[in-house]
């Protein structure tokens, strides 16, 4: 699977060989959580049925594309991680989809947009048809891709939270996997970096297991299967607040929310620049986004080597 065959790809990536190759420095944009509807429910209490109304998440979401479309030069793409929208599913999951598709329409048609199938938008416990019916609104739920040398994976994360409802589909997709970590390997690329929604851990790969990581056994073959295979990091969303740490090389980012904030940070998108050596990221608030940009630091680390 690719994102090329994506349903819903606004714009997608040239499949051509050429991707299969370094060619210097780069950068794209992480965002995580739009979830359209969790303010309105979270603030009466709610999370049930109380995401009737999402007008700030509109405007929120609104604000992370304008500021993506101000950068210059353009990201390679911009990856949403995850819980698109809060109904799952519910009285007002169609609308906010639409909503959503119709803020995101708006973004520079030069910049692909990647989606991260997240619990809201597949259900906590997924099921063939809940996973079905968001292939047809977002695209497939899990796919690989490569950008300048780099290759990319963008995993289901529910199916290794709770998979008990679809275990063929657990299995699929980690056949697939490990053919697609060979394969990896096999083409030598610069680096692996993986998507998901559901982090491996918060900030220790020994910590407990809660709502918002991976149950211990899963997580640490993961993570031993993601060390041997040379993955570089992990990027997700789905704990509304920032945090992360690391595991044998093995980076997990947690990025906050564009959406509904659980702890101090402000509403925002990451900026990762992969250079020849490393993965340097930054997580910024819409408004420094909106203001500034790009920070020299990292503007010079892409002039660098282009």
């Amino acid at each position: 699977m690719s994102y090329a065959s994506a349903v819903f790809s606004l714009h997608s990536f040239p499949l051509i060989s050429d991707e299969y190759q370094w060619k210097g420095p780069f950068y794209f944009i992480q965002g995580a959580d739009p979830q359209f509807g969790l303010i309105k429910s979270w603030a009466v209490g709610n999370t049930e049925s109380g995401d009737d109304e999402w007008g700030e998440e509109i405007k929120l979401t609104e604000q992370a594309v304008q500021a993506i479309n101000k950068l210059n030069p353009k990201p390679k793409f911009f990856v949403l991680c995850g819980d698109l929208i809060h109904g799952m599913p519910g009285k007002w999951r169609k609308d906010q989809e639409q909503d959503l598709k119709n803020v995101l329409q708006n973004t520079d048609q030069d910049i692909p947009l990647v989606f991260v199938s997240g619990n809201h938008d597949i259900g906590n416990t997924p099921t063939r048809e809940t996973i079905d019916n968001y292939c047809k609104s977002w695209g497939d739920d899990y796919f690989s891709f490569w950008v300048g040398g780099v290759f990319f994976l963008v995993l289901n994360s529910q199916l290794y939270f709770d998979s008990s409802k679809c275990p063929e589909l657990k299995q699929a997709q980690d056949t697939w996997l490990n053919g697609q970590l060979a394969a990896a390997k096999k083409h030598k690329c610069k680096h692996v970096i993986v998507f998901q929604h559901i982090p491996l851990f918060l900030r220790e790969p020994d910590e407990d297991h809660d709502y918002f990581n991976l149950e211990k056994s899963v997580r640490q073959e993961i993570m031993e299967k993601f060390h041997k295979a040379g993955v570089k990091a992990v990027f997700s969303g789905h704990y509304h607040r920032n945090a992360g740490g690391c595991y044998r090389g093995l980076e997990m980012v947690v990025s906050s929310a564009i959406g509904c904030q659980l702890g101090e940070d402000k509403h925002g998108l990451r900026v990762v620049l992969v250079t020849d050596e490393k993965i340097v990221h930054r997580y910024y608030s819409l408004d420094e986004l909106s203001s500034q940009g790009l920070e020299k630091d990292m503007m010079d680390m892409l002039a660098k080597q282009n």
